[in-house]
């Protein structure tokens, strides 16, 4: 029964692990749509920046009471995740505690995970009462209806009925240590499950072992099961939050990169010397979809955890515009996923003549002041910003769409040389009456 009980556990794992790797396989593919970017620039800088921001949780604390429970949940995710290595060990070859020789160090990192497994529970409602009691507004903008916000009520339940069930799981252990049952070696310290035993005390070991078989398998089912629903949902920021980081800008937040047809083009007009006559048109001016942007963007919409900041931060949505930087970033994630089942269905090479300004609206583009705010406000250096920034582009240099005010300074810049509407040579009458 043991040995089947392993093999049945082996089967599940490998099967979990499976569905996890062709589906992080195909986000992968979807992000490298994306056009090819190197960024290695300054790695010390780079892993300076992930440690304090992805790691350390640096900006997520900016907002005190949201930052202190993510941390909680983030720290209980990470130690907690030694149990469930634990659990994995037992699974594979059968043993019980298999970590249990390392002996006061074990006792004391089983009681610390309870601790932790506690909080996070306390966390998880503190997040529901703020998002459907509280009512906190950047939870329930337009872009959060339907599944959105259902996939952040899922993570949150999903947690709390794992952490009990890791609860319950220790609870019975203990009391079949207590009552001496073979293979239940006395291991661990137990803080919290200790006030759950007073429901199995009374029951004898065959049913107890029934009950902790039951409780095991549902805590580690579960957990496989989150693994492969992580994928499909804003938890995937678990993952990608310490590349986006390490990937994140290190310039200056208003420098934008130059592009150097245009500025060939400028040259030549101004200073044909500085101009190379030889450059090559551009293909295309800015981004028009998923395909134009650089894959780091893509890579950011993934990472996106949909928490509000951004928004909640934007001048324009606070104004009552309709832009939310937010929104940018899921429907480009949104984009790149159905472009890459397109890609599934009919080929690598297959384009489905669909647009992201499709879901992104010229309204929401040109809302921006690119002041940057929401950049500064993600907690995981998300830049949405460069999304719009070349979205613009795309819409001013190749489609010609732009306010007539746009139009206007354009049209004087390449022909005055000036945003103003007079010869370059009345340039100087003003001060002929100083």
């Amino acid at each position: 029964m043991q040995y089947l009980e392993q093999l049945l556990f082996i089967i599940v794992l490998g099967v979990a692990i499976y569905f996890f790797v062709q589906k992080i396989k195909k986000i992968r593919r979807n992000i490298f749509l994306g056009k090819e970017e190197k960024v290695s620039d300054n790695k010390p800088e780079r892993w300076k920046t992930m440690a304090r921001v992805a790691l350390g949780q640096s900006k997520m604390v900016v907002r005190p009471v949201a930052g202190i429970m993510h941390i909680i949940i983030y720290i209980g995710f990470v130690l907690i995740n030694i149990e469930v290595l634990e659990i994995m060990i037992d699974g594979v070859f059968g043993t019980h505690r298999a970590l249990s020789f390392l002996g006061p160090v074990y006792d004391a990192a089983i009681g610390f995970f309870e601790i932790l497994a506690a909080l996070v529970f306390i966390a998880c409602v503190v997040f529901l009462g703020r998002r459907f009691i509280a009512k906190i507004p950047r939870f329930h903008s337009p872009e959060m209806k339907g599944w959105a916000t259902a996939d952040a009520t899922y993570i949150l339940v999903i947690e709390m009925i794992l952490m009990v069930a890791l609860l319950k799981m220790n609870a019975v252990d203990q009391v079949l240590q207590a009552k001496g049952a073979d293979h239940y070696i006395a291991a661990g310290s137990f803080p919290v499950s200790h006030f759950l035993t007073g429901f199995f005390t009374n029951f004898e070991i065959p049913t107890l072992i029934v009950f902790e078989r039951v409780f095991w398998w549902f805590h580690i089912l579960g957990i496989l099961f989150f693994l492969n629903y992580v994928p499909y949902s804003k938890h995937l920021h678990i993952f990608l939050a310490f590349p986006n980081t390490w990937y994140s800008r290190l310039q200056p937040a208003g420098e934008f990169a130059n592009m150097p047809e245009i500025t060939n083009e400028v040259n030549l007009m101004l200073d044909p010397s500085k101009a190379d006559p030889d450059m090559p048109p551009p293909e295309k001016f800015g981004a028009n979809d998923v395909t134009d942007l650089g894959w780091t963007s893509i890579m950011g919409a993934y990472a996106c955890t949909e928490c509000g900041r951004c928004t909640s931060s934007c001048p324009a949505n606070i104004t009552g515009k309709k832009l939310s930087p937010r929104k940018v970033m899921m429907d480009t994630r949104d984009r790149a996923e159905e472009l890459g089942k397109a890609k599934d269905e009919h080929g690598a090479d297959y384009h489905d003549g669909k647009s992201l300004h499709d879901l992104i609206s010229q309204e929401e583009l040109l809302a921006c002041t690119t002041c940057n705010a929401c950049v500064e406000a993600c907690p995981i250096n998300i830049n949405p910003l460069e999304i719009i920034y070349q979205m613009r582009q795309y819409q001013t240099l190749e489609k010609s769409v732009m306010p007539t005010e746009w139009a206007m300074m354009n049209s004087n810049i390449e022909n005055n040389q000036a945003p103003w509407q007079f010869s370059p040579s009345d340039r100087a009458n003003w001060t002929k009456e100083i």
